[in-house]
């Protein structure tokens, strides 16, 4: 057994748990790698906040563990790690050198500057702000909100303190500007106003995740992960709370004149060069990005004319297909890029936090909108699961007729 195959099975486990991964694939890759690379028996423990790795071969039995770092990797790093992983489960990689390219892809630098990157997240609240609430004059305010809460988020990358408090704080500055300015300002609700700039803090993914893993019999981590995603959001509503403590009640206004049917699809179009420049989308994955989330948008349209229930898993069902379809193209980027931003799309965790808010106001559909929430993110998470299942047996019946 090469002494490179237990470190590297240990740094990639940790890695792919920081790209977002469910602990069943992170262990069905490990497992894969390390018989690709001659282990007898192989044996892991994957936790959202660590893995534990034993390996046994001719040579003996070796074990290692490791903690998650919890950073989170940038869409081109998870791109890269995704097609290093793919090259470790079907081909023969020199171990030494799979682990040089594992740290060199960990430490890679976003593809922008801190000023694209700021300027991503604005045009991304206008995206989700175009998609939510698509009112004109609100537009210039998606804007400048969303340029400020990803310059937080920026400072929150380099000043720890600042990170740790950062859902709290970007809430409180949002939900006193929506309060104090655009309120007398414009007249609109606040409450609509303050959750696109805050969309990117919503652990929709990470709910979607722990219902996954709920529905897998994971239980000890779906229920760690769920419990983290309810306390990002109790983070981001207790930031509504003491704002509005502070310049006065979420006062519902009458809604505003709304943009036409197009509104929501420019929106989507927004979404993906936002996230190109905020998550540095790998070169040339833009046109994938863009397809994958009209796909999903448009699926989770059909869902809602249906049945209201059925848009979440409606639009989670195609995602799978879509981004696996895009891999298989010549130049298609690895499904992992364009499947997360049409997660973010579906965005679960904003019903969450609109039900939470009102239901601090003492808003009488509050819990309504919370079991909503919750139906919607177990809704995505089923269809994801069936999505999968789906492409993963279309792919071994293609792969058989080809080669019978």
């Amino acid at each position: 057994m090469s002494p490179d195959l237990v470190p590297l099975l240990r740094e990639l486990g940790t890695a792919l748990l920081d790209s977002g991964r469910s602990v069943t694939d992170v262990g069905d890759d490990l497992e894969a790698v390390a018989r690709r690379s001659g282990a007898s028996t192989v044996g892991t423990l994957v936790l959202p906040t660590g893995v534990f790795v034993r390996v046994s071969t001719a040579g003996g039995t070796v074990a290692d563990f490791a903690a998650a770092a919890a950073s989170g990797l940038n869409l081109d790093q998870i791109g890269a790690l995704t097609t290093l992983v793919h090259r470790l489960r079907t081909t023969d990689v020199p171990l030494a050198d799979a682990r040089a390219e594992l740290r060199a892809i960990v430490e890679r630098p976003p593809r922008f500057g801190a000023v694209l990157t700021i300027v991503g997240h604005g045009l991304l609240t206008i995206g989700f702000g175009l998609v939510l609430n698509p009112t004109a004059r609100l537009l210039p305010v998606y804007l400048a909100l969303g340029i400020l809460v990803g310059a937080l988020r920026w400072l929150g990358t380099r000043w720890p303190t600042l990170a740790t408090a950062l859902p709290v704080v970007a809430a409180f500055v949002v939900t006193l500007l929506a309060i104090d300015v655009v309120h007398p300002w414009l007249g609109d609700d606040p409450l609509s106003v303050l959750v696109p700039p805050l969309v990117s803090f919503l652990p929709g993914s990470v709910l979607t995740v722990a219902a996954i893993e709920l529905t897998s019999n994971q239980i000890v981590a779906g229920a760690s992960r769920l419990v983290y995603g309810v306390a990002q959001l109790l983070l981001l509503v207790f930031g509504v709370v003491a704002g509005a403590a502070v310049a006065g009640p979420l006062v519902a206004a009458p809604a505003a004149d709304q943009l036409g049917w197009w509104a929501p699809w420019v929106g989507i179009l927004a979404v993906g060069l936002g996230q190109m420049y905020f998550a540095s989308s790998p070169r040339g994955s833009l046109p994938w990005v863009l397809l994958v989330l009209l796909g999903a948008y448009a699926a989770q349209l059909a869902g809602a004319l249906a049945a209201a229930p059925l848009a979440g898993f409606v639009g989670a069902l195609v995602i799978a297909p879509l981004a696996a379809l895009v891999e298989r193209t010549p130049h298609g980027p690895p499904a992992a890029v364009t499947t997360l931003p049409a997660f973010w799309l579906l965005v679960p965790g904003a019903l969450s936090l609109l039900g939470l808010s009102d239901l601090v106001n003492g808003g009488p559909e509050a819990a309504q909108e919370i079991a909503n929430a919750v139906v919607a993110v177990f809704g995505i998470a089923l269809g994801t699961l069936v999505g999968s299942a789906v492409t993963r047996d279309a792919g071994r019946v293609t792969r058989t007729l080809f080669t019978s």
